[in-house]
């Protein structure tokens, strides 16, 4: 990370502990949410199945910006099949980076290959080894394993959804990322139980068998994406909620926090790491705090 985007985040962390201040300051922007995949645990892909157009997301983009956000991801649906004429999802990259968004981010499942040298991270959606994550995103984890190889820049980050088909693949995951070429780390989440897909998300006990697990990896050198001292309020999910120095924007529609805050008691059972991680953050929650500048400052 940039010293000037340190310096940056940092006087935005002291205004928002200090006076309470909600301002936004990481934004996601929704490019399509038509994907290639179907899988096990998602409730969010092809519902209209359209791809947005370039002009009205470089308006989202510059929406965003004027509101204070800084760190800005796109996602989708599967935000490689985004086009609009000549442009791809590479040149939204770098307008964002031109626009002066600090940190840009792309979450991605995997499947196309991977020249994105432009962004920090590419969050790259795995799911355990071969078996489980085939299980849940159909056979797809050998394609994936080869544009890792094939990338073309170390700014990979694993992303897996933890649940109830996959949970005893933690391990593994946190190997495959310590491991692999072009991998930087792994971010865990917690399965967010929609109201289709209840039946996967772990309980507490679960839950804080899968925190051991990850602490442990840790310790062995695993590069892990995230804060320790924030497992035990995932666990019990005690963090409050929404987070709202986090936005999200779809088809010109601005939520706080995310697409999932219209949904009936989903926000008790979210399972997302990085809203109890910044929702402590800003509350001034001293443990959290360090982590994430030393975690921070090694990952971007």
């Amino acid at each position: 990370m940039k010293l000037s985007s340190f310096v940056y985040f940092a006087g935005f962390g002291i205004r928002a502990v200090l006076f309470r201040k909600k301002d936004p300051i990481l934004g996601t922007i929704i490019v399509t949410d038509r994907c290639n995949l179907k899988c096990r645990h998602c409730s969010v892909n092809n519902i209209t199945g359209i791809i947005h157009p370039y002009r009205q997301i470089r308006n989202e983009m510059e929406y965003l910006y004027a509101m204070g956000v800084r760190i800005l991801f796109f996602c989708g649906g599967e935000t490689f099949l985004w086009e609009d004429g000549e442009k791809r999802l590479r040149d939204l990259v770098i307008e964002a980076k031109q626009m002066g968004f600090l940190i840009v981010n792309v979450v991605t499942n995997g499947t196309f290959p991977i020249d994105l040298p432009e962004a920090d991270l590419i969050l790259l959606s795995l799911d355990g080894d071969r078996k489980r994550h085939n299980r849940i995103r159909g056979d797809t984890y050998d394609l994936i394993m080869e544009n890792i190889r094939r990338a073309s820049s170390d700014n990979i980050c694993f992303y897996m959804a933890v649940n109830r088909l996959n949970q005893d693949a933690v391990r593994e995951v946190c190997r495959t990322a310590r491991d692999m070429e072009h991998v930087r780390a792994v971010s865990f989440n917690f399965h967010t139980p929609y109201p289709d897909t209840k039946e996967l998300a772990l309980g507490r006990d679960e839950k804080a068998a899968c925190c051991q697990v990850i602490t442990h990896m840790m310790q062995e050198g695993a590069p892990v994406f995230n804060l320790k001292s924030a497992f035990p309020y995932l666990i019990d999910n005690r963090f409050p909620t929404p987070c709202h120095q986090c936005v999200v924007m779809e088809n010109g529609k601005l939520s706080v926090c995310g697409r999932c805050i219209e949904t009936a008691g989903l926000c008790e059972a979210c399972g997302y790491f990085f809203v109890a991680e910044y929702t402590l953050l800003f509350q001034g929650n001293i443990r959290v705090i360090l982590e994430m500048l030393r975690t921070y400052l090694k990952y971007i």
